[in-house]
């Protein structure tokens, strides 16, 4: 397979594709770096990825990986705490001129094909397809969205992702109340804030995070607010959170049918002269407070206008009445 033959090409070292279809790469240079083509879809979909054919030596640390989920600067999504599977099971690496028999289905809506060419002319060929996910847990949003995150009574950790600054609103929230077996008629709690405290003294182990970080890695999450209860229209705050990664994580200990309704969206210039409840690192610090100066200037200037423009008024006002 080549690009005349209807397949997608690339020849950047890092391509980010939401396509289906046949895909092609060929090493134009080699600098030894090892890149990548990330791919996502819909939150409620799967990616399913075949390899149509494999050139790439294993001299001078040639080789192909897949990986279940995306890495970035050492980082993975999802967080190894919250995967199904262990770390050394979701990457997949092999090099060599042979076909991959071996078909790879992603656990969520990203997954990465990592490689480094270890000669000009390497080359591989891979097909994307998307697959239904009847109960997706951890998602990777690109744009503003609303999502309900869902633990659908199992004992598991699911988290929705953003990669931008990102106000979040909690719409609506069951954590820690309807039992996943034996439900009844459950009287709404409200929505009970700083979990830590609150929650666990009624013994609960369900709760729902919000926070940022600078990677990936929800981890090293720094967290604005956890929650648990029930509330079906708890949406009266904002968290604005303005870290390079917005996270919402569902921690479920499988005693009860979770689920959080969330409204996440880019930061505006109103949320960034405002007050955040979160602030990750120092460029994302100095970013805002730009912004700040600049919005502060803006109506300086503008104030400065309406001055002058009052002041012509009022001397064309004194002419006429001379």
């Amino acid at each position: 397979m080549s690009c005349t033959n209807n397949a997608i090409c690339w020849y950047e070292c890092v391509y980010m594709t939401s396509e289906e279809g046949d895909f092609y790469h060929k090493a134009t240079m080699v600098d030894g770096k090892a890149c990548g083509a990330y791919i996502f879809t819909e939150p409620d979909q799967n990616i399913l990825i075949r390899f149509n054919y494999l050139d790439v030596s294993c001299e001078n640390g040639g080789l192909v990986s897949v990986v279940d989920g995306w890495e970035l600067n050492g980082e993975l999504f999802p967080s190894p705490r919250d995967h199904p599977k262990a770390i050394s099971s979701r990457f997949t690496e092999f090099c060599g001129q042979r076909k991959v028999k071996q078909a790879f289905l992603s656990s969520q809506n990203v997954a990465l094909i990592q490689y480094r060419m270890p000669a000009r002319g390497s080359s591989f060929s891979f097909s994307v397809r998307f697959v239904k996910n009847p109960n997706p847990c951890n998602v990777l949003f690109q744009t503003d969205d609303i999502y309900t995150l869902r633990n659908y009574g199992n004992r598991v950790n699911c988290s929705v992702s953003t990669l931008f600054p990102a106000a979040v609103k909690l719409a609506a929230i069951d954590v820690g109340v309807t039992p996943s077996i034996g439900r009844g008629i459950e009287m709404e709690t409200g929505t009970i804030h700083k979990v830590r405290l609150e929650c666990q003294k009624r013994g609960l182990d369900d709760f729902v995070q919000i926070g940022g970080s600078v990677g990936l890695d929800n981890s090293n999450l720094q967290v604005a607010d956890s929650m648990c209860g029930l509330d079906s229209k708890a949406g009266r705050r904002m968290e604005r959170i303005a870290c390079d990664i917005t996270t919402v994580r569902l921690v479920s200990s499988g005693a009860f049918d979770n689920s959080a309704t969330v409204y996440l969206r880019q930061l505006n210039d109103e949320d960034i002269n405002g007050y955040m409840n979160v602030i990750c690192a120092q460029e994302i610090s100095e970013l805002i407070i730009g912004k700040r100066e600049k919005m502060g200037k803006g109506r300086k200037e503008g104030n400065a206008t309406k001055r002058e423009n009052m002041g012509n008024r009022e001397t064309r006002h004194k002419k006429n009445n001379c």
